[in-house]
């Protein structure tokens, strides 16, 4: 490998959060039964005519903004001609010489710093239907439901030049989508789909090599994987003196192998000529300012502001930005409890386990935002201690209870009071003369062991702060019994 630079550049489809189709009113809800999301208009019935879907087009403007892409008007759509089973019309409604969004660029970070990934274009296109092979039966299905699903393709130019970059980029850009809210970012269910494509030069050559694509990859964790493969099997293939040829190759997860689909075509190969069904899309200077001024923070901007507003640690304020939701519910935490950090710990802590281990997301959260803020004053004013707190979230996070409430019906209020405290203290003195002599006489780690009596005397209520500085007051006077 050492022989070889590394080109990479990625194709994302990116499904848009509309409702119904790109050019019709069928719903767009995942799950469905199988061909039950389906008209004229996306089966390809004769006659049937296609009317752009307008939240779309905005959705890929917003999109295109936030990747700093210029916008192109007019736009024009185009039909890509191929034969395959789950495109009934024969031809995919897609955008070729102008697409909606081009020019952008995307700043990531890496370990050896950050690096600017330029993106070629973002266009507007249908989604194809889902072909299911029965293994072992030989027998193929077809569910339409997604045919006519509003995509959109967004198409580095190839500047990346290792997976973990790649990885590193499709992070970037999810975040980006998601907190647009333009695309839930979901690999699994097929709404977020990555197309690298991979090549080899050696080191010191400008021209690039022979490029392959890589399909059928569902997760951050197989893009990695499928490209450290590709790169291993080109240098092999190259170093003994072969040839790559240039092809579609499908990665297959469970053998860590990818295997040959086709040979990969060229744009001409495709027939691309305008849509006539579509008139070109003028976008009005209005309209594409009051989509950029409607743009929410997004993640790296907020992070910034976290770091620099609340003084989080940088590993804090990505894990709370990583989404929007999240950050959304740590801002209302502190705009009731001010305390950054405190707060900072409680959500990346017991509030994130919770949601994991119940397998929701912070959006669907019972422990709302305010209840949090009172948990974390009961803390703050002594009230509960944190041990007694940490020990009562999650059956909180799971009560719609307040937790003052909470506290009190259970009897976990803490003993704060000086004089019940004392008297604790002076019964745990008495019982143990011999520690007691131990500690004065210069044992000052005994000092533990007296805290952890009184705890258990207590069951766990005595505030742990006071009892630690009364028995230190209490074991220095000369009026110890022994």
């Amino acid at each position: 490998m050492s022989d070889y630079d590394v080109v990479i550049g990625l194709e994302v489809h990116a499904q848009l959060q509309t409702n119904t189709k790109l050019f019709c009113g069928c719903s767009t809800a995942f799950g469905a039964q199988s061909n039950t999301q389906t008209c004229p208009v996306c089966l390809g019935l004769p006659g049937a005519l296609p009317v752009l879907n307008s939240k779309a087009v905005d959705m890929a403007i917003r999109t295109g903004l936030a990747l700093n892409c210029s916008i192109t008007t007019p736009n024009q759509f185009a039909r890509k001609n191929y034969f395959y089973p789950d495109l009934p019309k024969g031809y995919q409604i897609s955008q070729f010489d102008r697409p909606i969004c081009e020019h952008g660029w995307v700043d990531i970070e890496l370990d050896q710093g950050g690096q600017r990934v330029r993106i070629c274009r973002a266009h507007l296109e249908e989604d194809a239907g889902k072909n299911m092979h029965q293994t072992g039966v030989g027998v193929s299905h077809v569910d339409m439901n997604r045919c006519g699903m509003p995509l959109l393709e967004i198409v580095t130019e190839p500047d990346l030049r290792s997976s973990d970059g790649a990885v590193v980029y499709l992070k970037t850009l999810r975040d980006t989508l998601v907190y647009l809210e333009v695309c839930d970012g979901n690999m699994e269910e097929g709404s977020m789909r990555c197309e690298p494509n991979v090549s080899l030069k050696p080191k010191g050559q400008e021209a690039f090599g022979t490029k392959v694509e890589l399909k059928n990859i569902n997760s951050f964790k197989f893009v990695k994987h499928a490209l450290d493969y590709e790169i291993q099997r080109q240098a092999a293939v190259l170093t003994d003196g072969g040839k790559i040829t240039q092809e579609t190759r499908s990665w297959d997860p469970e053998r860590g192998i990818s295997v040959v689909m086709r040979s990969k075509e060229e744009a001409h190969d495709y027939r691309y000529f305008p849509e006539p069904d579509l008139l070109p899309v003028e976008i009005p200077e209005e309209t594409i300012n009051a989509l950029r001024d409607r743009l929410p923070e997004l993640s790296k901007a907020k992070c910034e502001r976290f770091i620099t507003e609340y003084a989080l640690p940088p590993y804090d304020a990505a894990l709370l930005t990583s989404s929007r939701p999240l950050a959304d519910y740590f801002e209302a935490c502190v705009a009731g409890f001010q305390n950054p950090k405190t707060v900072s710990n409680w959500v990346m802590g017991e509030l994130l386990h919770a949601l994991k281990n119940d397998n929701i997301d912070v959006g669907s959260s019972p422990m709302k935002p305010d209840r949090l803020v009172a948990l974390m004053t009961l803390v703050e004013d002594q009230t509960i201690s944190l041990k007694t707190a940490r020990e009562i979230f999650l059956d909180l996070f799971r009560s719609q209870q307040a937790p003052a409430d909470f506290v009190q019906e259970r009897g976990l209020t803490q003993i704060s009071d000086d004089g019940a405290l004392e008297t604790l203290i002076d019964d745990i003195v008495r019982k143990h003369p011999s520690q007691c002599a131990e500690y004065q006489g210069g044992n000052e780690k005994l000092l533990g062991f007296f805290v952890g009596q009184v705890m258990k005397s207590s069951k766990g209520k005595a505030n742990p702060q006071k009892v630690n500085t009364l028995l230190q007051q209490r074991l220095a006077s000369e009026k110890v019994a022994t």
